[in-house]
């Protein structure tokens, strides 16, 4: 069985890519935790209330698909990977649809570095670059606050450095 994190669309497989920090996991974890419970909890109040038969039910599905969907949220972060080259900025990610963004660090406008109340408490942060082009917006989740920074940085020094001259 071939190794998922590699793939031949990749370009330069001797690249090293930089993983998330494994806390994320958790993040995305207690988020769909939280949703899961959330809906489960409404469907049973409308249950008690409404005395509507098929809520119970519903808050089961809500229940059965939060526990199928746990595993493949593990692997789908464990699939997230950046690379920084001399020019531009590849991230990839997905486990059925890989998806590589290569965003040139000459095109970027601006870097954000955000942090929801989850990733605080896991001490994480997001970075995101925007470009002028429509959906070519790159993020990289779940990184720790020192490297969130430190990309960031570098990212917007080469993005400056690229669009000298024009």
């Amino acid at each position: 069985m071939t190794d998922p994190s590699t793939s031949p669309l990749d370009p330069l497989p001797d690249l090293t890519w930089q993983r998330l920090s494994p806390r994320y996991v958790l993040v995305r974890l207690i988020s769909l935790a939280t949703g899961a419970l959330a809906l489960a909890a409404a469907a049973v109040f409308g249950w008690l209330v409404a005395e509507w038969p098929l809520a119970l039910g519903c808050a089961g599905a809500v229940v059965l698909f939060a526990l199928v969907r746990a595993p493949f949220l593990i692997r789908q972060v464990r699939s997230w990977g950046y690379a920084e080259r001399d020019a531009d900025l590849l991230v990839r990610h997905g486990l059925m649809v890989r998806r590589l963004s290569i965003v040139p660090y000459a095109r970027m406008q601006f870097v954000d570095v955000a942090v929801g109340p989850l990733e605080r408490l896991f001490g994480l942060a997001t970075v995101q670059m925007h470009t002028a082009a429509v959906g070519a917006d790159a993020t990289v989740p779940g990184l720790e606050p020192a490297e969130a920074v430190r990309l960031r940085d570098r990212l917007a020094a080469l993005g400056r450095h690229g669009t000298e001259g024009l």
